[in-house]
């Protein structure tokens, strides 16, 4: 079985004074659960794990957890450059109650084909808990290819991918060699109708922090055979999902969220707040789609 089909929010982690603010994530994720998405993602790239000690990573993870309390899938971000510190990350994950666990390739050191390979068996054998893998070489600078995919999933617990690339042609071929019951998930948020055409189940969006209802709403309709009206939602939403992109993630969405009025503006370094050009034209859009 997947671990979701629809809309899972990778969701935000907001901070105040240099802290986590669990009474913010809290209502987060309550509103979220409301709105009906499918499942959450917590300290993903959207949620600045990177920032984050592991102590402070598997305290959020634990709290999504607890607030969520099985109403919809929690999966945990925990992905690492350092082999032994993504099967430390996922094991504390594991214990504290996750239904997946979502797990990014090495960055910076990267590696090999059969590095990539060893790097994500020896973390899936380490843990019982379903993986799925995140192919974002944008950010990371090492691709997941299709024949990665095919390999790799022969592994029982490594169920899904989130596929970030932004080449529809490698989600086609993805998606082509698979083995039977391996879900792809869509990465990016201008490209959920198309990857979801070729067999996609959903997305882990970032769009849906701030439209929770409508990105579940987008992914169902299509599950459900209203294509039509699963591409009317993908195009009514493509401009307000460029600004959310226009500078790193989660800029943006975070500066959204706080013009919502449901965090404080503030990052992590080096992120920071948005220019100002950018963060005008985003509020201009998000005032059209009467969010604020």
């Amino acid at each position: 079985m997947a671990i979701f089909e629809g809309a899972g929010t990778a969701i935000v982690t907001p901070f105040k004074n240099g802290k986590i603010d669990f009474d913010a994530l809290g209502k987060l994720l309550e509103w979220q659960v409301a709105e009906g998405i499918d499942a959450i993602i917590i300290t993903g790239t959207t949620g600045e794990a990177s920032t984050q000690t592991d102590d402070e990573q598997i305290e959020a993870i634990k709290f999504a957890v607890d607030t969520v309390a099985k109403r919809i899938p929690v999966i945990a971000g925990v992905g690492s450059n350092d082999t032994k510190h993504g099967i430390h990350l996922s094991q504390r994950a594991e214990k504290a109650g996750v239904d997946g666990l979502l797990h990014v390739t090495p960055y910076y050191n990267k590696t090999s084909k059969p590095g990539l390979i060893k790097h994500f068996t020896m973390i899936a054998e380490s843990v019982s808990a379903p993986i799925i893998l995140y192919s974002v070489p944008g950010r990371t600078g090492l691709n997941i290819t299709p024949e990665i995919v095919a390999e790799v999933a022969k592994v029982p617990n490594i169920v899904a991918i989130k596929e970030a690339t932004g080449n529809i042609s490698q989600v086609v071929e993805i998606a082509r060699i698979s083995p039977p019951g391996f879900d792809m998930y869509s990465g990016n948020d201008d490209m959920i109708i198309p990857l979801m055409s070729v067999g996609g189940i959903g997305v882990i969006s970032v769009l849906s922090n701030i439209l929770p209802k409508e990105t579940h709403e987008m992914a169902d309709k299509y599950l459900k055979g209203d294509i039509k009206g699963a591409a009317a939602l993908q195009l009514k939403y493509k401009k307000l999902i460029d600004l959310l992109f226009c500078e790193v993630n989660p800029i943006p969405v975070k500066a959204a969220l706080y013009m919502m009025g449901k965090i404080e503006y503030e990052y992590r370094m080096p992120l920071c707040q948005m220019e100002e050009g950018n963060y005008a034209k985003l509020k201009a859009e998000m005032e059209v789609q009467g969010l604020i």
